[in-house]
């Protein structure tokens, strides 16, 4: 199996100007070899196929960067290709703008090119960085790759990717340790046993802070010392948005993992939700998918099981008493009567429960 750990890195003067250079690289060669192959497309119909070293004769300052990055930035772009050639509304390759709030590169490991010394990460061209090992990688864990990222707030990242042998807990899963759970925008979640969490909505609280930041920022002169200093306040409030939403999900992911065996979810689309319904603000906010991707490695790591359900099963809609589906719901309905057998309902505890139901009909 994988598992990545993510540590904070402090560069110095010359490994932050060799990163700079090595984003900037990554970015050139990706965008030329995409304009490349769409020129080739247009004038021989057939799909060119190239690789980095064959710029740097053109362009020599491409050596002065770690080659692995450049051709993990190929590689990329294939994976682009072949999935927009496979489904086309993923839709086809963009080219990577130098305004993008958070730049990145990979590199691999080869030939123990990339090592934890001491309080240093070994990387190519860079040599040893000062990083927080806040955690330690266990012992057998072997590195594959390490990519390399700095966000808006000037911060540097490593997020270090490491193979082992999964040692997957056999364990007999309890059939009364089935958890279902329903989307609510309001309460994050409602679950089959009544439960709702109510995750903070960490974005609405501080909302009026990045309003007020937002504005200073826009009285400012663009480019100007004085707008990139308040870029950095705004970046900043925003990754401190984020890292409380993660820091409540993994929380609550693990506490579901620790006490339940299956967990059964609808494999809803949040995106179209946000869009079509006009509740992305509330969506975004909430985090859910990644909430369901915490919750599938956690589960899987217990040898438990994550069973989702068909986005289109009537799970609101569906009485969980009788099994009469009321068409003539809608979405501002949050609590009904079935019109079969009069039972009183409350929408998302309703759902959670024929969620449940539902996984557990799968298993069977």
């Amino acid at each position: 199996m994988n598992k990545a750990y993510k540590y904070r890195l402090y560069p110095n003067a010359f490994q932050r100007e060799l990163f700079t250079k090595t984003f900037g690289c990554v970015r050139f060669i990706y965008n030329r070899m995409l304009e490349d192959k769409i020129a080739y497309y247009q004038a021989a119909g057939k799909m060119l196929t190239t690789t980095p070293a064959a710029y740097k004769k053109e362009f020599p300052w491409l050596a002065e960067v770690d080659s692995l990055a450049l051709c993990n930035a190929q590689m990329q772009l294939q994976t682009a290709y072949r999935n927009f050639f496979r489904d086309n509304s993923i839709g086809f390759p963009k080219f990577r703008s130098k305004k993008a709030q958070k730049n990145s590169y990979t590199t691999n490991c080869i030939n123990d090119n990339i090592a934890i010394i001491g309080s240093c990460l070994k990387l190519p061209k860079a040599g040893r960085v000062k990083a927080k090992f806040h955690r330690q990688i266990p012992k057998g864990y072997k590195i594959k790759s390490v990519t390399i990222s700095m966000e808006a707030t000037g911060k540097y990242y490593a997020s270090i990717l490491t193979e082992y042998e999964a040692e997957v807990p056999a364990i007999s899963l309890d059939a009364n340790k089935v958890l279902g759970l329903d989307y609510s925008s309001p309460h994050f979640y409602v679950d089959s046993e009544g439960y709702a969490p109510d995750m903070p909505h960490y974005y609405r609280r501080s909302e009026s802070a990045l309003a007020r930041e937002q504005r200073k920022l826009s009285k400012m002169v663009k480019g100007s010392s004085n707008y990139q200093k308040q870029k950095k306040v705004v970046a900043k409030l925003h990754a401190r948005i984020r890292n409380q939403r993660k820091d409540w999900q993994h929380k609550e992911s693990r506490k579901i993992a620790d006490n339940w065996d299956i967990v059964c979810v609808e494999d809803i689309n949040l995106k179209g939700m946000a869009q079509g319904l006009h509740l992305a603000k509330a969506i975004n906010d909430n985090g859910f998918g990644q909430f369901r991707t915490y919750l599938a490695y956690k589960l899987a790591e217990r040898g438990k099981k994550l069973i989702m359900i068909d986005k289109w099963y009537p799970s609101s809609k569906l009485c969980q008493n009788c099994g009469v589906v009321n068409t003539e719901l809608t979405l501002a309905d949050r609590n009904w009567v079935c019109p079969s057998c009069g039972e009183k309902h409350n929408r998302d505890h309703n759902a959670a429960i024929n969620i449940r139901d539902a996984g557990l009909r799968m298993i069977a």
